[in-house]
Parts: C-alpha cells; sequence; structure tokens
C-alpha cells in the first residue's frame, strides 16, 4: 500500500454524524499505508450562518460539532501520522485551529502543527470593493453578510508539504480537500491535469460523506443497503497517476459497489465532460467503472483539462425575517379544518407579508410558496394534518404578528387545533459571482 494514498471522509454536511471517523482511522491504520482524514462540513448556507455567528461572538464563526468531531481521533491521527484537512474553518478558521490547539493539549499532544488556510474571505471592505466590480448593480448596494471565494488546493498541499498535520481551511472547493493531499504526497503539480481531474472526481465521491455508501442511496424494495444504520463512510484509495478505488471503513453497514458509484459520480455534474473547479476541469466523459470485490469500485478514464481563469464567489446578504407556525388537526374532518385555519390566517394578515401554506400530510413538498395548489388539489379524508404557516418579510414585526395569529388559533377555531410550534428566524439571500483569481491569492500560515 506504500504507493497508495488512502483518503477516508468522515462529514459530508456540518451536521452529519459525530462517530464516523473512528471507524475510518482504524480501518487505515489496519491497512497499512499513508493516509489522510478530510472533514467536508460547509455550505453555502453554513458559511453564512457562520458569519452571523462571528458578528455575535467573535470567538465563534466555525462548524459547531468541530470538537465531538475531532476530538475522538485526534491522538490517534497524529501518533500514526494521518494529517487531518478540512473546511470546518467556516468563516473563523482561526478559531477554530485554537480549539483543536486546546483539544490537542488536553490529550497531552504539546507541539501539534496545525496550518490555516486564509484568502477565501472577501467580507472586509476590501473583498466588498472588490466585489463591487463583478455584481450587478442591484446587488452591489445591498448590505453584505458574507462573501466566500472557492479556494483550490494549492495552498492545502502546500501546507502539508511543509509539514501540518492539521489543516482547517475556510471556503475552499470541496474536491479540492481530497485534491490538495493528493498533490502533496505524489508531489504533482498545479498543471497535471489528468491527475488533479482524477483526484477531483475521487474527491467529489468523497465530499458528501454516506451518499457513495449506501445511506442517501438507500430506497427500500428498490435499492436494499445492509445495516444502513451503521453506514460506513467512504475512502478512496488513489494511485500516483490518480486513477483510484472506492471503499469503505471496515466492519461498517452500507455498500459501496456501482451503482452507489455512478450516482454519486453524476451528482450536482451538470456537464459530465467539464466540471469546473478552482484546480481543473475534470471530464468523465469516457470514465468507466469495474467491480473489484465486495465494496471496491475502481473508477479509471477521468481525464483533466485546464483550469478556468475565474474562481466563483457566493455573496450572502440580510433577507429579512422568515417565521414558521404549525398546528395540527385530528380525526373526522381534520383537513377540512387545516384548510380552514389556513383561510383564516390568509384573511387576517391581508397581504401584509408573503405568505406559505402546507397540509402536511397531504401537500407540501409539492405546494407552492403561494399555497395556491391548495385549489388544484382535491380533498382527502385524512384524519392526521399538520399546518404550516410560513411568512417572509424584510422587517421582523410582520413576522411576529404572523406568529400570533397561528398561536391564537387554538382558540379562535377551528376546532380541535392542537401542538402549536412557532419560530423565527434570520433570513438570507445569495448570489453568485466570478472574479479572476489573480485577485484572490491564497496562503497558509500556522498556529503560533
Amino acid at each position: 500500500m506504500s504507493d497508495i494514498l488512502s483518503i477516508g471522509c468522515a462529514a459530508g454536511f456540518g451536521g452529519d454524524r459525530t462517530d464516523a471517523a473512528l471507524p475510518i482511522v482504524e480501518t487505515m491504520i489496519s491497512r497499512g499505508g499513508p493516509g489522510v482524514l478530510i472533514y467536508e462540513m460547509l455550505a453555502e448556507r453554513t458559511l453564512a450562518l457562520a458569519q452571523l455567528d462571528r458578528r455575535k461572538n467573535p470567538g465563534g464563526g466555525f462548524a459547531p460539532l468541530l470538537e465531538l468531531m475531532v476530538r475522538p481521533v485526534l491522538r490517534k491521527c497524529l501518533e500514526h501520522g494521518i494529517p487531518i484537512v478540512s473546511n470546518f474553518g467556516a468563516a473563523n478558521p482561526l478559531a477554530a485551529a485554537q480549539l483543536i490547539r486546546r483539544i490537542a493539549n488536553d490529550q497531552g499532544i504539546t507541539n501539534a502543527r496545525i496550518a490555516i488556510v486564509e484568502g477565501d474571505d472577501l467580507s472586509d471592505e476590501r473583498g466588498r470593493d472588490l466585489l463591487r466590480g463583478y455584481l450587478r448593480p442591484a446587488a452591489a448596494e445591498r448590505e453584505i453578510v458574507s462573501a466566500n471565494v472557492y479556494l483550490g488546493a494549492a495552498a492545502i498541499a502546500d501546507a502539508l508539504r511543509a509539514g501540518a498535520q492539521v489543516v482547517v481551511t475556510g471556503r475552499v472547493a470541496d474536491p479540492s480537500l481530497t485534491v490538495g493531499p493528493a498533490m502533496a504526497h505524489f508531489n504533482w503539480s498545479e498543471t497535471d491535469w489528468d491527475k488533479l481531474g482524477r483526484a477531483t472526481m475521487a474527491g467529489h465521491l468523497l465530499e458528501c460523506g454516506a451518499q457513495v455508501t449506501g445511506g442517501y442511496f438507500a430506497d427500500p424494495g428498490l435499492k436494499d443497503v445492509p445495516d444502513v444504520a451503521h453506514v460506513g463512510f467512504p475512502i478512496a484509495e488513489i494511485a500516483a497517476d490518480g486513477s483510484f478505488v472506492i471503499t469503505k471503513a471496515d466492519a461498517t453497514g452500507g455498500i459501496v459497489d456501482a451503482r452507489t458509484v455512478k450516482e454519486q459520480l453524476l451528482y450536482e455534474l451538470h456537464d459530465p465532460s467539464a466540471y469546473l473547479t478552482p484546480d481543473v476541469i475534470a471530464d468523465i466523459s469516457e470514465a468507466e467503472i469495474s467491480e473489484l470485490g465486495e465494496n471496491r469500485i475502481a473508477v479509471v478514464g477521468v481525464r483533466g483539462h485546464p483550469r478556468p481563469a475565474t474562481l466563483k464567489a457566493t455573496i450572502c446578504f440580510a433577507g429579512g425575517w422568515l417565521g414558521e407556525g404549525e398546528i395540527s388537526y385530528a380525526g373526522p374532518n381534520a383537513e377540512a379544518r387545516a384548510r380552514l385555519a389556513a383561510e383564516i390566517i390568509r384573511e387576517r394578515m391581508d397581504d401584509a407579508l408573503q405568505l406559505r401554506f402546507d397540509l402536511i400530510g397531504v401537500l407540501s413538498v409539492f405546494g407552492d410558496d403561494r399555497g395556491n395548489a391548495f385549489g388544484n388539489c382535491a380533498p382527502t379524508d385524512s384524519r392526521d394534518v399538520r399546518l404550516r404557516v410560513a411568512g417572509v418579510h424584510p422587517d421582523r414585526t410582520p413576522v411576529e404578528q404572523l406568529m400570533r395569529e397561528v398561536m391564537a388559533l387554538y382558540t379562535c377555531g377551528p376546532a380541535g387545533g392542537g401542538g402549536v410550534r412557532t419560530s423565527i428566524t434570520q433570513r438570507l439571500n445569495s448570489v453568485s459571482c466570478f472574479v479572476p483569481r489573480e485577485l484572490v491569492p491564497s496562503t497558509f500560515a500556522f498556529l503560533e
């Protein structure tokens, strides 16, 4: 295994399971050879919420589950030479790195080499000035909550080459968490396009965690998955030419087969011949998948083309307030009572804000934001219906009024309503643009 780099992914989003990493680490240790542990924990909305958190608490703004994810495996990783790479730094990579240092100190490790990748955050005045030249005029004048550019793998690779044991990033492209370690281990250049393209697709298969090992794939009776309650998380075994095998942690549930890999390979790819990333344009139009054995799928034939001249930036703006209220109706005529409750709310609010109604159990996923689908959906005989009312407005006051109206349904009718819950949250809107990559260089620095 010495000529193979194993990269295991222990999280596919910020709220993923916190017990996934240990089986991956133990598997890589038992199989021997170099390994890297990554966590992919950052989405656009996650990052914007992290920026809001940092506004309230300068020491916050990183992934809330960071400690629960890292503490169980940090000592094992450092003792066995398994670097950890993750974007759990979110809006505050420095604070995340400092927390990891404290965890290491608690475990008696006083010399952990922790690197921070910098350059993605354009939320300051310099970044806002830069972005105004690439945003539409209407967007350029709005209040920016967060602005981050998708960095590539180069700074991650540089940090690992310099001896980093943990690399903390903010916004980098998800596959770059895999490409960076591969670049560092095999000493690839930034223009080894085919190799970068292959590692990018390995990272793409890893980035959503258990999606490729049967979790998100499972559909009872159609796509059965063994022991999905204990689904294992994936490992990519990458060769020097970038070709790779997808497998999973030992002694775990789930499955890795041609079906799971094909689904995840095509996931979110708008053009299979041109998957744009900061590192490379990956091309899977001639890719081939073969089963090497149980839970071992080889992927070959991926190509790479020169990377784009621009980087994607995502900007989040303050989007007002969202109120959500729910109330349940059960028994005979339950659906009719829930429909009447919706009409009461609609009339009482009198177009004070944009509303949406859902009859959970009858009509919700397929409804539209104005609730107009009610009129097109024939009543059913459902005896168990929960009405959801949602409203948005730039100001909080009308949203608070809406929530009071939902609460008032308890006694103001219709009959038999119960189990009211309401919540109000700050809303965010986002847009994306492209900026020349030379304007947003990335670097790394070690935590002192």
